[in-house]
């Protein structure tokens, strides 16, 4: 499944939001810096879906806040 993702770095508090348009909005309070706000946002969906954290990849905009993941 490929889910549309937006991530705001240095967030006060870590969490998923589930957006009208079917998007998630992750929040995470790590830094935009060398992968951090990656690894941080994994972890998250990872939680928010009960999936192994090596089940999720980002497929597209690694370095952007909008990204394409895909959960297996």
């Amino acid at each position: 499944m490929k889910v549309n993702v937006t991530v705001k770095a240095n967030a006060r508090k870590n969490e998923v939001i589930l957006r009208e348009d079917g998007a998630l909005l992750v929040k995470v309070t790590a830094p935009p810096v060398e992968g951090k706000a990656n690894k941080k946002m994994i972890e998250e969906l990872a939680a928010y879906f009960r999936r192994p954290k090596s089940a999720i990849s980002i497929v597209s905009g690694k370095t952007g806040k909008f990204k394409v993941v895909e959960i297996l």
